[in-house]
């Protein structure tokens, strides 16, 4: 998946891609790349964002999934979005997936959206919303969150009357998760296999990634030296 951030405050890459243009630019050069389908947001999803309301994050997102679908051929777009309004236009103007970061939880008629237009729908496991989901206290035992959460996005998808085939499932690395809790998912993520959906997982250029590398610990505040090398001797 080829992350394409349409606004001006995302962690990685934000104001970068807001001119359409260089944002359809962008999306066929992750294509050349590799990339399988390319996932438009027109809202950050970063610790501490705030909401945009949905006719700027429209004004963000169309003219760009237009434009790859015009380029793109049949390649999947997913829209990155909460808002059903912002998922029933993006799907009208080529997007093939919804991939819904709250679970439902912002607005569950992204489900219905999804029903009618016989899309694919990503549930998304966070805890709180992007501008408190870092802010403490944290879930004690992370899998029992992610377990219990998703059980409820799906419940929500399929009493809307999505197909189970039409579900995939996201633990939500960043997403209200401490760094160690984080790890703790990857390492286990074969527990999802209990829930018999597809999985996404969107590990790039999180922070927890980025802080290990850079030799901290999985604790923030202190330093470790496990990705050092051995001693010689």
């Amino acid at each position: 998946m080829g992350v394409l951030n349409v606004t001006p405050d995302s962690f990685s890459d934000g104001g970068r891609y807001l001119d359409p243009e260089r944002a359809v630019a962008h999306g066929l050069e992750m294509v050349s790349q590799g990339a399988d389908w390319i996932d438009v947001g027109g809202e950050s999803t970063r610790p501490g964002a705030q909401p945009v309301p949905a006719e700027e994050e429209l004004l963000r997102v169309l003219p760009v999934i237009r434009g790859l679908r015009r380029r793109m051929g049949s390649r999947p777009i997913s829209i990155d979005t909460t808002k059903s309004e912002v998922g029933e236009q993006a799907v009208r103007a080529g997007a093939t997936i919804i991939n819904d970061i709250s679970g439902l939880r912002v607005d569950p008629r992204l489900a219905e959206v999804a029903r009618r237009h016989r899309t694919p729908l990503i549930l998304v496991h966070i805890r709180g919303g992007p501008e408190t989901m870092q802010r403490r206290p944290f879930a004690k035992f992370v899998w029992r969150s992610l377990g219990g959460g998703l059980s409820q996005s799906i419940r929500r998808a399929l009493a809307s009357g999505l197909r189970s085939s039409q579900i995939i499932i996201d633990p939500g690395l960043g997403f209200g998760k401490t760094r160690r809790q984080n790890f703790e998912i990857v390492a286990q993520l074969r527990r999802l296999r209990r829930f018999g959906l597809p999985v996404l997982m969107g590990a790039s250029r999180k922070s927890f990634v980025q802080a290990i590398v850079a030799g901290e610990s999985l604790e923030p505040g202190r330093r470790t030296s496990v990705l050092q090398p051995p001693a010689q001797t």
